[in-house]
């Protein structure tokens, strides 16, 4: 399939490779050159717009940061909507506001296109494995049109319903992720404080009723696991920002809903401080640094 990637960040850009590996045709967009100059290395195109990008595209596919940057690429100066072919498939794989991604399928829908929100699991792990869970929105048939392309990139492709439905499962599972996060910090913390270490308090809690993806995939506690970004000083992975982000998108969904989410609450105003103490950019698992005095005192402020 012609494919235009609309955002070649940490996660588009082994998401861009693995679909370049499985045979499809892609030219990506990107603010950075650097970040379309890899995708070219691995038989991609480059393109110098958005609108450029989709050119001839079967597919677009977005990922990008936020609501704004998305509803912008469709809508505002690019007009990107304004500028492709009846009959082509929309995929927006961002995490972002379920109002935001309902309001673009009716935009899209009136231009002849399709539209699905496709969001994902797994990290950039997960992206480069080829292993991503897809947490689908939209019409049924559509999907079976993007399914090889999905195949290419994840493991799991769940259809959760229309549209809207992909990014409210996201939502909802990146609020969990997030609460858990920091569970996993406070009970490794709390075991290091008191003379365990932290390796084998992992070990034992991994195999126990507390195991969860953070102790599973993504150790907090710098060097319990070599390969995760609490061994390489919080770097790379998904920045506490973005979990930020997401985690403020579930608290509005709540509220919207009138659903409690006390606990979702909690743990945004945790990250929330955790940024403005200057870990924004660092790996959401770095708020181990909140909890963890004698870590912290080891590990300078990165912005």
């Amino acid at each position: 399939m012609r494919v235009a990637l609309i955002g070649v960040g940490n996660m588009g850009k082994p998401m861009g490779r693995n679909m370049l590996n499985a045979g499809h045709e892609v030219t990506g967009f990107d603010l950075s050159s650097e970040a379309v100059d890899y995708l070219v290395q691995h038989g991609g195109k480059a393109a110098s717009s958005a609108v450029e990008a989709a050119k001839g595209a079967e597919v677009v596919m977005t990922m990008l940061p936020t609501s704004e940057h998305v509803r912008d690429v469709y809508l505002g100066e690019a007009a990107l909507l304004d500028n492709v072919a009846p009959g082509t498939v929309f995929m927006d794989s961002s995490t972002i506001s379920i109002s935001v991604t309902r309001d673009l399928a009716v935009e899209v829908k009136k231009r002849g296109g399709k539209m699905l929100d496709t969001p994902v699991s797994g990290g950039t792990h997960g992206a480069e494995a080829g292993t991503l869970t897809f947490m689908v929105g939209g019409d049924a048939e559509d999907l079976e049109l993007v399914r090889p392309l999905l195949e290419a990139m994840g493991r799991n492709i769940v259809h959760a319903g229309t549209n809207g439905a992909g990014q409210t499962a996201k939502i909802c599972n990146n609020m969990l992720s997030g609460i858990c996060m920091i569970g996993c910090v406070e009970a490794l913390a709390l075991g290091v404080a008191n003379g365990l270490d932290p390796k084998i308090l992992s070990d034992i809690m991994r195999t126990s009723s507390g195991t969860n993806f953070a102790l599973q995939q993504l150790n907090p506690y710098p060097g319990v696991m070599d390969t995760v970004p609490s061994s390489r000083g919080y770097t790379g992975g998904f920045r506490t920002e973005f979990q930020l982000k997401d985690m403020r998108l579930a608290v509005e969904l709540a509220s919207e809903s009138r659903t409690l989410a006390t606990l979702g609450e909690i743990a945004c105003n945790l990250y929330a401080l955790h940024c403005d103490a200057g870990y924004a950019k660092h790996d959401y698992s770095s708020i181990m640094l909140m909890m963890a005095k004698e870590l912290k005192e080891q590990m300078p402020k990165g912005d």
